[in-house]
């Protein structure tokens, strides 16, 4: 997949979506190294600004956590 692919899929998910990729993801996932994992991190931090706190919170205690 091409970084432009990538973005273009980063760009479709979800908030949500975003925060369970980013915390279940294995070490080394390309979608958080380089150019590629610079542009995750600011989308889903636009992401997070656009739906607020208490839906992030939500958000978060709906994915939950394993580690």
């Amino acid at each position: 997949m091409t970084t432009e692919e990538m973005k273009k899929e980063i760009d479709s998910r979800s908030y949500e979506d975003l925060l369970s990729k980013w915390r279940y993801a294995p070490i080394g996932d390309p979608y958080f190294q380089g150019e590629v994992g610079e542009y995750y991190s600011k989308v889903m931090a636009e992401k997070r600004a656009e739906v607020g706190h208490n839906a992030a919170v939500a958000a978060s205690k709906s994915i939950g956590w394993d580690g």
